[in-house]
């Protein structure tokens, strides 16, 4: 069994109006493609809810509801691999002035764009992991009645 160097958890934020609230990441040279927010474990999260309340606040300015565990993500990462949570929550409210955090202040690292798409328009999309898309729209149902 391959070691986990990297433990991360990310949100399926839905809005009330039932959109999910994405990041559109544009970087120099690339393709934009989108993200569901959330990152990294710290060492100091308590837990994985922890982070992504943490990681809801500084990348949105957000803060959400109804957190459930809904679907792993696993990918090689070096000599190990990296593991993506991935919860389903409701937005409760947003602040966009309050992001923060070092890809606001970092030029280099390209664009996050705050985008709200609806579950229907995802193949229009470039979301990622493709896994992740793949699951929200066999799940549609499920995902909006949380």
């Amino acid at each position: 069994m391959r070691q986990i160097v990297r433990r991360s958890v990310r949100a399926i934020l839905l809005d009330e109006d039932d959109r999910l609230v994405l990041i559109k990441r544009t970087k120099p040279g690339q393709a934009p493609y989108w993200t569901t927010p959330g990152g990294g474990m710290e060492p100091t999260d308590a837990t994985l809810e922890a982070t992504l309340r943490r990681e809801l606040r500084k990348e949105l300015g957000a803060e959400a509801a109804r957190l459930a565990q809904v679907f792993l993500f696993s990918a090689p990462d070096g000599a190990g691999v990296s593991v993506q949570h991935f919860f389903a929550c409701r937005l409760l409210q947003l602040s966009d002035d309050v992001r923060t955090g070092q890809e606001f202040a970092d030029p280099s690292r390209g664009e996050y764009q705050l985008d709200r798409v609806s579950i229907d328009m995802l193949d229009v999309v470039d979301l990622k992991p493709e896994a992740l898309k793949d699951f929200i729209v066999a799940n549609e149902e499920a995902l909006l009645s949380m």
